[in-house]
């Protein structure tokens, strides 16, 4: 488990994949050592946090689903 990391700063982005329809969104933000996902509905309902490497094999499976 990666150490807690302060994710006030890093720029979040919205899923390239979420709509624009005000349904279900994602927010990324990238700092040094993590990806921080989270709802951006509920940006302060949890933050999942993966290494890059992790990132890139979780949106491999998901784009081949």
């Amino acid at each position: 488990m990666a150490s807690s990391q302060d994710l006030t700063r890093p720029q979040w982005r919205k899923s390239s994949f979420s709509g624009s329809n005000g349904g279900d969104c994602v927010e990324v933000a990238d700092t040094p050592t993590l990806v921080a996902v989270r709802d951006s509905k509920n940006p302060d309902h949890g933050t999942l946090t993966l290494t890059p490497k992790a990132f890139a094999t979780f949106v491999g499976f998901v784009s081949a689903s």
